[in-house]
C-alpha cells in the first residue's frame, strides 16, 4: 500500500517544554503519531518485521497483552493490512483505550486486576502455545527497540542537532529507552540516559516495575545510566501543569517524564535534555 495512514507514523515533532530552568528541555509529540502515541512505531515494525520472515500472512490472527498503547497501535496496523487482532489486557485499562481497540476491529480479553499486566502476558504466550494465532511478543521482541534505534534515535539526534546531553525515558516494555539509548551512545557515549519508573505502590499506565521473572528481555540491550523514581500524585500534579501552562494534554507516563527532565535539570547547567510525550490524555478521562 502507498500513502496510507500508517506513512504518517514517525517523524514527530520536538517542542521546549522548560519550565523555570537554565538549561533546555525538550519533548517529542509521540501523540502525534496517527494511533496517538509512541506505540505507533513499534507495532508497524513488529508486524512488517513478521511479514518479511514468513512467520505471518494477511488474514492471520495476532495476539499480544498491552496495557493500552500498543495495543490501540497494533489493533491500527492490523486493520490496514487484514489481520485478525486479539488484545489481552488487565480490566484497571480505562475504557477509552478499550473502546478505541474494539473500534479498531479487535477482540479484547481482559485479565482481573490481581493478574495485572503479568497475567495478561501468560495468557498471550498460552494462547499462542495452543494454535490460537502468532504472538507478536513485544517485550522480547527486537523489532520492538529497533523501531526507535533506527527512527526515534535518528529524529532526535537530527532535530537536536546531535546537541542533546541527557535522555529521560519511561520503561514499559523498555522498547523506547533501549532503541534510542542504544543509538545516542553510539553517536556520543557522553549522553546520559535516565530511565523513569513508579515509586512502589503508584499506579502509572505504561510503565511499572515487573515483578521477579517478567522483566523484559529486551532491556539487556538497552544503556541506561540511572533510574529514578516517581510517585503518581507527582506524575499526575504535573500532567495538570502541563495541560494548562503548556497546551500540552498527555498522559501519565509523559507527564513523568517531563517531571524527572526537570528534577535532573536542578543540578546542571546549559543542559539540552530530551523527553518523551508518549501519548495523548484524551485516552485516559474517565480515570481523571
Amino acid at each position: 500500500m502507498s500513502n496510507t495512514i500508517i506513512n504518517l507514523i514517525g517523524n514527530t515533532p520536538l517542542v521546549d517544554v522548560s519550565f523555570n530552568t537554565k538549561n533546555t528541555i525538550l519533548a517529542k509529540l509521540e501523540g502525534n503519531n496517527p494511533g496517538g502515541s509512541v506505540k505507533d512505531r513499534a507495532a508497524l515494525r513488529m508486524i512488517e518485521d513478521a511479514e518479511k520472515m514468513g512467520r505471518i500472512k494477511k488474514n492471520d490472527t495476532l495476539i499480544e497483552a498491552t496495557s493500552g498503547n500498543t495495543g490501540i497501535a497494533l489493533a491500527m496496523v492490523a486493520a490496514m493490512k487484514g489481520y485478525k487482532m486479539r488484545l489481552i489486557m488487565p480490566e484497571t485499562a480505562s475504557e477509552e483505550r478499550v473502546k478505541t481497540m474494539k473500534a479498531y476491529g479487535a477482540d479484547v480479553i481482559l485479565v482481573s486486576k490481581e493478574e495485572d499486566m503479568e497475567g495478561a502476558r501468560d495468557l498471550a504466550i498460552k494462547m499462542g502455545d495452543s494454535g490460537e494465532g502468532f504472538v507478536l511478543d513485544q517485550f522480547s521482541n527486537e523489532s520492538n527497540y529497533m523501531a526507535h534505534f533506527q527512527g526515534t534515535g535518528p529524529e532526535i539526534w537530527e532535530q537536536t542537532k546531535g546537541r542533546l546531553t541527557h535522555f529521560v525515558s519511561a520503561m514499559g516494555t523498555t522498547g523506547t529507552i533501549t532503541g534510542v539509548s542504544k543509538f545516542l551512545k553510539l553517536k556520543n557515549p557522553s549522553i546520559e540516559i535516565i530511565g523513569a519508573q513508579p515509586k512502589d505502590g503508584s499506579r502509572i499506565p505504561g510503565i511499572r516495575r515487573w515483578k521477579e521473572g517478567y522483566e523484559p528481555k529486551i532491556k539487556k540491550n538497552a544503556h541506561i545510566d540511572r533510574t529514578i523514581d516517581i510517585s503518581e500524585a507527582d506524575a499526575r500534579n504535573f500532567s495538570s501543569k502541563l495541560s494548562t501552562e503548556r497546551g500540552l494534554f498527555c498522559g501519565l507516563s509523559a507527564a513523568a517524564n517531563v517531571y524527572i527532565a526537570h528534577e535532573i535539570a536542578n543540578d546542571l547547567n546549559d543542559a539540552t535534555i530530551v523527553t518523551i510525550i508518549c501519548d495523548r490524555g484524551d485516552r485516559y478521562l474517565s480515570s481523571l
